[in-house]
């Protein structure tokens, strides 16, 4: 991504974050015969250090991939929206488009098939924990063990990451409040949720003690 140390995100708890709240991402891969990119839902492992996720994919992508075999890219996109510079009533005329990103770098272990199952089976659970009356694996465990060998288990311990949180933090307070009023409208490029994540950046950041607040303490 592009070097923009204002919108640097370096906190990997924030990286978990939205990797938990955007479990549907891009695979990259750099292979022999080109690139190849697919798209799985994830499931981040809290109980491992580091980032750690789990997912799979359906065959053949394991081997268009040459998963294991080399170093994967995977991007994590969470809410992004167009901001139109009629927003903030001044001179400035340039749009832009705001957005919170992550690139995700290591190279995948191949699961067995035991593990894939109980890959699969936790991803089930962990999504359809939120509907009112959930579905398992368990309800027939013998048939889902026959689809489960369509797809192939695999686990990402990431070595290294890129992440960007680029959400109007080089504005000043009055536009800053002037596009969130305008990403909770009801306008043509609303969006609620990117609104909500500009505040919770901003509140966040609000949080954190200032060098000129430790001088005078």
């Amino acid at each position: 991504m592009r070097v923009t140390p204002t919108y640097l995100l370096t906190d990997p708890d924030e990286v978990k974050r939205l990797i938990r709240e955007n479990p549907w991402v891009t695979m990259v891969s750099n292979t022999a015969t080109g690139l190849v990119a697919s798209h799985y839902p994830v499931v981040l492992e809290d109980d491992h250090d580091g980032i750690s996720i789990v997912s799979h994919v359906g065959r053949p992508d394991e081997k268009l991939h040459e998963l294991g075999q080399h170093e994967l890219l995977l991007i994590v996109q969470g809410p992004h929206g167009y901001i139109s510079p009629g927003w903030y009533a001044n001179s400035d005329f340039v749009p832009t488009w705001n957005h919170v990103t992550a690139h995700l770098y290591g190279t995948p272990e191949l699961l067995s098939d035991e593990e894939n199952f109980e890959v699969l089976d936790d991803l089930v659970d962990h999504f359809e924990q939120r509907m009112p009356h959930p579905v398992s694996l368990d309800i027939d465990e013998h048939s889902a063990r026959r689809i489960a060998k369509g797809t192939v288990g695999i686990r990402l311990r990431v070595t290294r990451f890129d992440a960007r949180l680029k959400l109007s933090q080089n504005k000043s307070p009055e536009v800053f409040d002037r596009i969130v009023e305008a990403l909770q409208g009801d306008g043509p490029y609303h969006s609620p949720a990117l609104a909500a994540e500009m505040l919770r950046v901003r509140d966040a950041a609000a949080l954190v003690p200032s060098e000129d607040d430790d001088a005078d303490s």
